[in-house]
């Protein structure tokens, strides 16, 4: 499999100064700031960048595991909330809150609610941030 890149860079201080992002294969870049990661301000950041990665992989990860368990995954839908809160004096990221909903043609809930599970648990960017308190809200929109 390949090894997938990205770059930052920053320029000044902390406060002040500006950032640019962009991935390897050229799909993205965006700028970021102080602001637009500990504030409100315009621009990305590298929580909205874990939670696209992360949002991106689950969903993936639980339409691969109905599809090869015999279901056929009309669609999968997922939000992630990166929570950045201070622990100890410094920023870290606490909680990740994915909200789930999938249309998934003949499974019951409580069939769909094990997948989702499975998926949360072995989605390779879950396993990246097992740091992280990982919540799942899953609902299954027949």
């Amino acid at each position: 499999m390949p090894t997938r890149k990205a770059k930052a860079s920053w320029n000044g201080d902390l406060k002040n100064g500006n950032g640019s992002m962009s991935f390897g294969s050229g799909a993205y870049k965006g700028s970021y700031t102080f602001k637009s990661r500990f504030k409100d301000g315009t621009g990305t950041n590298p929580e909205e960048l874990i939670g696209a990665a992360h949002a991106g992989c689950f969903s993936m990860a639980l339409s691969a595991d109905l599809a090869e368990a015999g279901y056929a995954p009309e669609a999968v839908t997922t939000n992630a909330d990166v929570a950045l809160e201070m622990v100890d004096g410094d920023p870290a990221i606490t909680t990740i809150t994915l909200n789930v909903t999938a249309n998934i043609p003949d499974i019951d809930d409580g069939e769909f609610q094990k997948f989702a599970e499975g998926a949360k648990k072995n989605c390779p960017v879950s396993k990246a941030l097992a740091g992280v308190n990982i919540v799942l809200n899953a609902t299954l929109e027949n």
